[in-house]
């Protein structure tokens, strides 16, 4: 028995050399970061502003790969399915935990991945259409009332934040409205600017020029206090409906069963990248807040939100279209 018992260490220090190693040499080639949704979202503009710092710190090219559909499992089951290596991440962000309430899922969401770090947070922002005759979220909960079912809003997609935190707004003001899910942020966005929708709950990240150049009219964001890129602009919750908070995140993941060594480089390295004053600057210009966690930290904040939504799907009677 000692003999199997001194063999089983040699084996664990064996493989933990091996390991160190790896991290050591880690990246030996360009990595892959899978976002699941179209270019110009807001998981593509964080996704390609930290993988350019990434690379940077790394010496390798980080590439950015836009496998969007499905409310963005489609390019999460190609990371689930992909070598644990280090050489494919993935973006994740709330869809990721707002997914498994109301679709079947390919991949089973705590269990297919490794949590390598947290990037950033940022409010939602409430926008309409400029030529809807409202300019505040009460003249907007009156316009529904008056026109129940009538007026459309887009969302990223089923299960998406737009369209949890929308249903949300939806149930705490007793409206009704039209729900139009699109492949990502940027065509919701498209088709609001062209009045197929009349609003939708987007990041501040991606709608902000949208905002400035008055092709939307902002009316609340979501957040608990308001943001320092539109000061004057009130939270939905002091705008009318007391309470009301939503957010969005955005993280890295890895394949489950990526070595430990090179999960920890990576958040280190992301960590240092997200420290940087100028990408702090950038995030912040377009609404968003860099967010250091470690993986453990980011594998809990992950299952809390799955919690968190599984909940509010029950009280607002959201349902898989």
């Amino acid at each position: 028995m000692r003999r199997i018992h001194l063999a089983g260490v040699s084996a664990a220090l064996a493989l933990g050399g091996v390991a160190s190693v790896m991290a050591q040499t880690y990246p030996a080639r360009p990595i892959r970061l899978v976002v699941p949704f179209p270019a110009g979202g807001s998981n593509d503009i964080v996704g390609r502003v930290v993988a350019q710092g990434l690379g940077e710190r790394l010496g390798k090219q980080v590439i950015v790969d836009n496998r969007a559909g499905g409310n963005s499992i489609i390019g999460t089951e190609i990371v689930a399915n992909a070598q644990p290596d280090g050489y494919t991440l993935l973006v994740i962000s709330t869809s990721f935990t707002t997914n498994p309430v109301i679709h079947k899922l390919p991949f089973d969401p705590l269990k297919s991945f490794a949590w390598v770090a947290m990037l950033g947070v940022g409010p939602n922002v409430l926008v309409v259409n400029p030529s809807l005759p409202v300019t505040t979220v009460q003249e907007l909960v009156a316009l529904a009332k008056a026109k129940p079912g009538q007026l459309v809003y887009a969302s990223t997609g089923v299960g998406s934040n737009g369209h949890f935190a929308t249903e949300l707004f939806k149930h705490m003001t007793g409206t009704n409205m039209l729900h139009v899910p699109y492949k990502g942020g940027a065509p919701a966005l498209i088709e609001t600017v062209a009045g197929q929708a009349q609003m939708t709950m987007g990041s501040l990240i991606q709608t902000t020029s949208f905002i400035r150049s008055g092709k939307l009219r902002a009316l609340a964001v979501s957040s608990a206090a308001r943001s320092s890129v539109l000061p004057n602009v009130p939270t939905i919750s002091e705008a009318g409906v007391p309470g009301y908070q939503t957010a969005n995140w955005w993280g890295v993941a890895s394949p489950r069963g990526t070595p430990v060594a090179v999960i920890n480089r990576l958040n280190q390295e992301i960590k240092v990248v997200l420290q940087s004053p100028d990408l702090e600057k950038r995030f912040v210009n377009e609404g968003a807040e860099p967010a250091i966690k470690t993986p453990a930290e980011l594998g809990k904040y992950v299952a809390d939100e799955m919690a968190k939504w599984v909940e509010l799907a029950r009280i607002a009677n959201i349902r898989g279209e």
